[in-house]
């Protein structure tokens, strides 16, 4: 697999099978609180703790049925995709000008570690995406033939604007979405499409359920979460399970987030491969 920016990822081919736990993706109505710190997970049932782990030792699994497949998924071998960000890297640019779109773009490009040749574009109602053939160095520091195709997008401010987000954080201002008229469908897919451009450190971390639900003012948008960290030889696996929840506001699109820990398990897999609850 190549390398890649650190705001970007690559994508395998081949697309991981996903398996429906029973928590089917709904828009729910409800009239709980906002300071209710459970607003989430009282609304929708947890998996069992046999379910959470199965899950997360399925190496095939790794988001629910109906959850958001980014365009470029089907692309033969492995490629690059990512957003032009600021100047400090803190967030994604936007533009409705294409022209502006690919000066940004074309700056960033001649930035880049592993640089690309322009080749085309293509642009949907989120963003205007430019289209390189990326040449890496092979190992003795020849470039031979492009090797591998890079997709860089510029989102649309008339979608959405995340100028000030800290794209490193978890937690806080996310941006404003300007769709009109503002959407559970289009939270949710803003949430989701985020999701493949997030870090967190655990491995692997699956989502297992993604839903919305609405209050009198804003609506609102779960990943409900399993997260694994690794802690050592002979030693169980910590699973923390999290709710990241995104709220929009109804009138004014803007976006916050909370990243809302609720429980820990431990678990590993016996010697043969079964996964089990550590006692």
């Amino acid at each position: 697999m190549t390398a890649a920016p650190p705001d970007s990822f690559a994508l395998k081919t081949m697309q991981l099978r996903r398996i429906f736990l029973g928590l089917a993706l709904t828009v729910l109505a409800a009239c709980a609180s906002p300071d209710d710190e459970h607003r989430a997970s009282a609304l929708r049932p947890l998996p069992s703790n046999e379910q959470i782990i199965s899950t997360v030792y399925d190496a095939e699994y790794t988001v629910p049925d109906g959850f958001f497949v980014d365009e470029r998924a089907d692309t033969p071998g492995s490629y690059t995709l990512y957003h032009v960000r600021n100047a400090s890297s803190a967030y994604e640019l936007c533009s409705d000008d294409f022209d502006q779109a690919l000066e940004w773009e074309a700056a960033d490009n001649e930035s880049r570690a592993v640089s690309g040749v322009f080749v085309g574009s293509y642009e949907n109602d989120k963003y205007f995406e430019i289209i390189r053939e990326l040449s890496y160095p092979d190992a003795v520091g020849s470039v031979w033939e492009p090797t591998s195709p890079g997709f860089a997008r510029v989102f649309k401010c008339a979608m959405v604007n995340r100028d000030g987000v800290d794209s490193s954080a978890l937690d806080g201002h996310a941006g404003t979405l300007n769709a009109r008229p503002l959407t559970p469908g289009i939270l949710g897919e803003f949430v989701e499409y985020l999701w493949q451009f997030t870090y967190i450190g655990a491995s692997p971390r699956k989502v297992l359920d993604s839903y919305g639900w609405e209050r009198a003012d804003a609506f609102e948008h779960t990943l409900l979460l399993a997260l694994v960290f690794r802690q050592g030889h002979g030693r169980c696996d910590r699973i923390e399970v999290v709710e990241w929840i995104h709220s929009a506001d109804k009138a004014s699109g803007v976006v916050n987030r909370t990243f809302h820990f609720l429980f820990a398990i431990e678990a590993t897999q016996d010697s043969g491969g079964f996964p089990r609850e550590c006692s």
